[in-house]
């Protein structure tokens, strides 16, 4: 399998994920890392035998086919239009970008320039995830009619040294943690239809609790208690509820109600976990495992195969196809996310001006091959 030359722009703590499992798939070769903090970028090249380079020298590295931005949120769409513009494919930490102009702005430079960009999460290529898009795609609860999901918590500020962005405009619980839930509705339901949410932030400030700052407190300016009500182009009706500002809850992290039965999927920040269905009349049972190398347990009991996506976008642009984690399912994400934003503080509903197709769904066999 060919494969890219990879460059990562963002030595924080993601840039580790990152750099440790790209060597898990056969097609990514990293070669050099940048940050605007120099020290930072050489700590990481010689914890991972990579280059260090300036930001500018990464960009025209003559080895590097791709770029990934592990950015803060704030300056994602200025680091993407960049790595287009030196050139080069993009792949983003999400979300891709937190305005819906920006997304269409770097579809138009992507499609002029004829490169790709991606963007995570590429979790709903996990083997739990994709196990219950072959029991929805097969019929086996019906068409799909609604749903629940709950990303709950207290936040960051207990354990993240840095928890400012957080609550800062451009985060919160929809646009940090959200995008793995509704990308991951998007591929087993569809494309989003409209939204309508109830949004507050119980909390003015939030106390920091580890590292140098602790005892430090930071502002809250964005709405961190959301509860929200997605409309999709199917028809199905799915309740949304994305907080920090909870200590403890007894809500799954998804529950999708068909026509003929409900399906219960683990927790979209993950690629594992244990799927459950039960068809009208039965009692609700485990799905068994499946077979899919995304799925199986490699880190602390967890499968944790983050790269995955990128892996097949470098496989996608090899084999002159659409890639799965794309920008139109990334822009269409940001759609939802904002809308839901908006609704929130204008308290109505909101209307989607984008589309986007399902993902290919990622068999067994496909994911194996992308493994080293």
């Amino acid at each position: 399998m060919t494969q890219l030359g990879v460059g990562i722009i963002g030595c924080g703590n993601i840039s580790t994920a990152y750099l440790r499992l790209a060597p898990l798939f056969n097609n990514l070769s990293v070669k050099a890392v940048a940050d605007i903090d120099m020290a930072v970028a050489q700590s990481q090249a010689a914890a991972f035998d990579v280059r260090a380079e300036t930001v500018d020298d990464l960009l025209n590295a003559p080895d590097v086919d791709v770029v990934v931005n592990l950015t803060i949120p704030a300056v994602h769409y200025q680091v993407t239009r960049s790595i287009l513009e030196a050139g080069k494919h993009a792949y983003s930490e999400k979300p891709l970008v937190l305005t819906l102009e920006d997304g269409e702005a770097l579809r138009a430079l992507a499609a002029a320039k004829g490169l790709r960009v991606g963007s995570a999460p590429d979790t709903f290529l996990g083997g739990a995830h994709q196990q219950a898009r072959a029991a929805i795609d097969a019929g086996d609860v019906g068409r799909i009619i609604g749903g629940t999901c709950h990303v709950m918590s207290h936040g960051m500020e207990a354990w993240h040294p840095n928890p400012d962005f957080f609550f800062q405009p451009g985060a919160g619980p929809v646009l940090d943690i959200g995008p793995y839930y509704v990308t991951n509705l998007i591929q087993l339901i569809g494309p989003v239809k409209s939204v309508a949410a109830l949004a507050t932030a119980t909390f003015d400030q939030r106390t920091i609790g580890s590292g140098d700052r602790a005892g430090e407190t930071v502002p809250v300016d964005t709405p961190t208690n959301i509860h929200a009500l997605l409309e999709f182009a199917n028809g199905a009706t799915v309740t949304l509820g994305a907080s920090w500002d909870v200590w403890a809850h007894g809500h799954a992290p998804m529950e999708l109600y068909g026509a003929d039965g409900s399906i219960f999927v683990p927790d979209p920040n993950f690629f594992g976990g244990e799927v459950a269905m039960a068809r009208a009349g039965e009692e609700t049972a485990a799905l068994p495992a499946w077979d899919h190398a995304f799925g199986v347990p490699n880190e602390d009991a967890r499968a944790n195969y983050r790269c995955a996506g990128l892996a097949e976008m470098a496989a996608a642009i090899a084999e002159g196809r659409p890639h799965r984690c794309s920008l139109d399912l990334a822009v269409h994400a940001v759609d939802v996310m904002t809308g839901i934003i908006t609704a929130g503080q204008e308290r109505r509903f909101v209307d989607m001006t984008t589309t986007c197709e399902r993902p290919a769904a990622l068999s067994p066999d496909e994911a194996k091959a992308l493994l080293a």
